[in-house]
């Protein structure tokens, strides 16, 4: 009984390292920098594009620089406790904190482009200041807001650690800073709309590739993969999408309620559809952003069940963004749409790279270069990865 037993422990437990695909998820053994969502090998390909005029990324590069982010007038405005409720309402510091975290973004691409140092000193000085002052986010968005400005800050300090060879002095306060104030507030992630806990792990996965956090990378991955799998359905789900355990949602009525009142699920279609397109791009631009952060870092989840889903999120969405009529089946027959600039990473992926027809992501993403910022998280796409082979 006992030898039974010990091997039906043994089949199972094999069982189940099987079914989950090999490496997928785990911290690499040395982390790649600069490593979060941008490679240095995308870096100088879009540098020598812009250096030689060519388009789409010159024009990227022009509209970047001709932002209020790219301002070297800029002064940041630093809070020691960032207080955002609903809706940003009330907004005490939250605007300012994002668009801080975007335009140290910015100036590093501008620095790594053009070489002009005074664009890498206002990064470090937008970096520096909020390092200096910030102690914690409160009210009821603060674990989304600190996943919208973390997920920008670790991409602005990955390009000026490791390509500035200018003094950053304070580098390990900035690095304190995400350990103590950001991390702590993401990385257990939200039983939230969707949009909430993908923004969240992408915060956490890119502070833990600039930390070198194994740990926290491979809980933020895990909880990462858990969340997309409910997110976007796949007809290969079956009758109801998949769901995150924490969430309860045991019955068809309490998913479908979950689902935004949608009953019907077809490949492709979000958890947020009938919400809105605008909070299911953030979704999908942050499902994009950890995949391609994942890939830097040596494992590839565009060839997983990762990679199927963002695929056929982005073409669902993207017919629809672009006109075709909405089905009476389908959220009663009306969407809002405003999907946002967040189809360059996974049409990179996913159709340059890997081969796969995305013609209505491809006619969204033609239509919207260059790709701007949405103020909150995404910024400058079409610059870093429009048909970037890096």
């Amino acid at each position: 009984m006992r030898r039974t037993a010990l091997f039906a422990a043994a089949a199972a437990l094999v069982a189940g390292v099987l079914a989950w695909p090999t490496g997928a998820g785990a911290a690499p053994a040395a982390f790649v920098h600069p490593g979060v969502t941008v490679s240095k090998g995308q870096l100088d390909f879009t540098r020598s594009k812009v250096n030689a005029g060519a388009q789409p990324w010159k024009g990227a590069f022009d509209r970047m620089t001709a932002s209020k982010y790219a301002d070297l007038n800029r002064t940041p405005r630093p809070r020691a406790v960032v207080e955002c409720g609903s809706y940003s309402n009330p907004n005490h510091g939250c605007t300012d904190e994002r668009e801080d975290a975007i335009a140290a973004y910015t100036q590093a691409l501008a620095w790594y482009v053009t070489r002009d140092e005074r664009h890498a000193r206002k990064a470090i000085e937008l970096m520096d200041a909020w390092s200096a002052v910030i102690r914690d986010h409160t009210n009821s968005n603060a674990p989304l807001q600190t996943g919208w400005a973390g997920s920008s800050w670790p991409k602005a300090a990955e390009i000026i650690k490791y390509t500035y060879t200018g003094n950053w002095a304070n580098s390990g306060r900035f690095a304190t800073m995400l350990r103590s104030v950001y991390l702590p507030e993401i990385i257990n992630g939200s039983n939230s709309n969707g949009n909430w806990e993908l923004s969240m792990m992408e915060a956490a996965v890119g502070i833990s590739v600039f930390l070198e956090d194994k740990a926290s990378y491979d809980k933020a991955m895990a909880k990462f993969r858990t969340r997309t799998a409910a997110y976007v359905y796949l007809s290969s789900d079956g009758a109801l999408p998949k769901t995150v355990p924490s969430q309860n949602l045991n019955t068809r009525e309490k998913i479908v309620k979950y689902w935004q009142g949608q009953g019907t699920f077809v490949t492709g279609l979000t958890q947020e559809t009938c919400r809105d397109l605008t909070h299911t791009g953030y979704g999908i631009s942050a499902i994009s952003h950890v995949a391609e952060t994942s890939r830097i870092q040596g494992q590839d989840l565009y060839g997983t069940d990762v990679g199927e889903r963002l695929r056929h999120a982005l073409g669902f969405q993207a017919k629809y963004e672009l006109g075709e009529a909405v089905p009476g089946w389908l959220c009663g027959g009306s969407l809002k749409r405003g999907l946002g600039p967040v189809t360059e990473v996974g049409h990179n992926a996913l159709a340059n790279r890997l081969g796969h027809a995305m013609t209505n992501t491809e006619t969204l993403n033609e239509r919207n270069r260059p790709a701007g910022s949405n103020n909150l998280f995404v910024a400058w796409e079409t610059l870093t990865h429009g048909d970037n082979p890096g």
